[in-house]
């Protein structure tokens, strides 16, 4: 399926790819790692009241013309257009986090690809902030099924489950019934994630930057700056130091964030 409106060659000067094209495992991976270490996760709009767009052109505008983030939602819904202009087939999907609520509490509000090649069913996700992985990850797969790989895709009754592996555990990230949505499922969850008032999107800074050297996150104001498996943690002293990490480790400059009301941030409201 060809999307007409997709402009692949910025794209493609957007995350500095210059490798194959050719719908194979080895262009799904690269193109992953290209993506992950150049677009952002963000939720700053979300901050700022503004409407998050999930149509082709809104997406594009955001996170490869003006050189913004954004979330799963738009990562996906991006990464999606691209794979389908290569070749691929990629299928949409949501899920529920769990990383930090049962699944009987989390809404199916995070949005993920499965893409079918002839190696095997793999799971991509370039919209999981500091817990994506950077290689697509073989459904029914052990840790280390591809190299570099911290997750595996594991089957629970009905339902599938992304885990990481962390240190000496394994954690389960996200839970789906691996079924296919429609894209009005994900303008629901969309919506849900950006406006309901128990959303962490809604209350939280979250962020996220690769780097060469390993990435930068933030929650809130605190930063953790990470070297190979070395973390370095401060704390931002205020909005103005925001402004100045996107700039340095973000790509983008906002100066709206020097006014950002953060309700988990008492002393920003």
């Amino acid at each position: 399926m060809t999307i007409p409106s997709l402009d692949l060659d910025r794209y493609l000067e957007r995350i500095q790819y210059g490798g194959a094209t050719q719908p194979t495992f080895d262009t799904l991976a690269g193109l992953l790692r290209a993506h992950l270490a150049a677009i952002p996760f963000e939720n700053l709009d979300v901050l700022l009241g503004r409407r998050i767009r999930l149509d082709l052109d809104g997406v594009q505008d955001k996170l490869v013309r003006v050189h913004r983030g954004g979330y799963c939602f738009e990562h996906a819904t991006l990464f999606a257009a691209v794979l389908e202009h290569l070749g691929f087939h990629p299928v949409r999907h949501t899920a529920r986090v769990v990383l930090f609520a049962p699944r009987t509490e989390s809404p199916r509000a995070h949005m993920f690809l499965t893409v079918p090649l002839s190696e095997g069913l793999f799971v991509v996700d370039p919209g999981f902030g500091p817990f994506a992985q950077g290689v697509p990850v073989l459904l029914g797969g052990d840790f280390g099924a591809q190299p570099g790989t911290a997750h595996r895709m594991v089957c629970d009754n009905s339902h599938w489950v992304l885990q990481r592996r962390s240190e000496d555990k394994t954690v389960d990230c996200w839970v789906t019934t691996l079924e296919q949505d429609n894209l009005v499922d994900f303008e629901v969850g969309n919506h849900f994630t950006s406006t309901h008032r128990e959303s962490p999107f809604i209350n939280r800074i979250m962020m996220c930057a690769r780097t060469s050297s390993g990435r930068v996150t933030l929650m809130n104001r605190d930063l953790t700056i990470w070297r190979g498996d070395e973390p370095c943690l401060t704390r931002l002293a205020d909005r103005a130091a925001l402004r100045r990490l996107l700039v340095e480790h973000f790509g983008f400059d906002l100066p709206e964030v020097e006014h950002l009301r953060v309700p988990s941030i008492p002393e920003w409201t």
